[in-house]
């Protein structure tokens, strides 16, 4: 090796060391607020899973292992809280993907006033969740809420509690998820739409393929890893959801929509118990990285495939 080939890997290799350190100075201020606000709660609230935490004691807080957890596999509220929780996600997630599906294609046609459309159809989606659950409860309102007038007026008879009522409760709140949810997959099913080449839909009409046949074989393939996507994040978002149901029902009535985030928010703010609720969240931290195991391995797969 001669000297001037040595030299010149040193220059490279200084320089790309330059180049690193210049890169993580630049990336530090976005990482910084994440170490902050996401890494440190979430590590903490594993620690204190594995502590007896409680609000107003005045002894130190005790070491305790996994007897939170061990608690937790007895606890029959949080596990029928935790299936109330996978009705909700997956009562959410699937109409959700429908009806936005349906829309999405709709919007996706060369309409009179498409714009309007398009700008009416994220209403919804630009609303805060505690602004949309107020909103809804004045719909379901009992005695002044639209739902029962309109009902009245039809003469179908006199309305019902919805949000009270044991039968009626969950399901009246899933119409509410997926009413709030269902722009954010519009607009993402239609920008895979948007994308795919018109070419292929022309071929194909001229093969004599007609609508359902256009959808299976051009449209939805196009569409196919947005939509996997967008579904898995749903799945995970709805999973998780809080305000939105806090502010229709807290967790009510007889904690027919309870789901496991509530019941955390219970343990830890109206009971005290910060370690119990801290294990709660662990676990649902666990099932979600789960989730998030099995779609990135199904990408992948998808990948390779392809």
């Amino acid at each position: 090796m001669t000297s001037k080939t040595a030299k010149a890997r040193s220059g490279r290799s200084s320089s790309s060391g330059v180049a690193d350190r210049g890169a993580w100075f630049l990336v530090l201020p976005a990482l910084i607020p994440i170490l902050i606000l996401s890494v440190g709660p979430l590590l903490y609230g594993i620690a204190l899973a594995f502590t007896d935490a409680q609000s107003g004691r005045t002894t130190p807080t005790q070491w305790i292992g996994l007897l939170n957890f061990q608690d937790l596999l007895h606890d029959t509220l949080f596990w029928d809280s935790f299936r109330i929780g996978l009705l909700w996600a997956v009562g959410v997630t699937v109409p959700q993907f429908l009806l936005a599906l349906g829309l999405a294609l709709l919007l996706n046609q060369n309409l009179r006033f498409r714009w309007l459309a398009r700008a009416l159809a994220i209403i919804p989606w630009a609303m805060p969740e505690v602004v949309v659950g107020i909103m809804w409860r004045l719909v379901y309102h009992p005695d002044a809420g639209i739902l029962n007038e309109t009902i009245r007026d039809l003469g179908l008879g006199d309305g019902r509690d919805w949000l009270t009522g044991l039968a009626t409760a969950l399901p009246a709140v899933i119409l509410v998820g997926i009413w709030a949810g269902m722009p954010q997959t519009t607009v993402a099913l239609l920008a895979g739409l948007q994308n795919t080449p018109h070419e292929l839909h022309e071929a194909a009409a001229l093969d004599g393929a007609g609508a359902w046949r256009r959808f299976r074989t051009v449209t939805w393939p196009a569409i196919k890893p947005v939509a996997l996507a967008i579904t898995a994040l749903n799945f995970i978002w709805n999973f998780n959801s809080f305000a939105l149901v806090y502010v229709l029902t807290s967790g009510g009535p007889g904690g027919r929509t309870r789901l496991p985030m509530l019941f955390a928010y219970e343990q830890a703010f109206r009971y005290g118990q910060f370690g119990y609720a801290a294990a709660m969240g662990c676990v649902m931290v666990a099932v979600i990285s789960v989730m998030l195991a099995f779609y990135l391995v199904g990408r992948l797969k998808g990948a390779e495939d392809q």
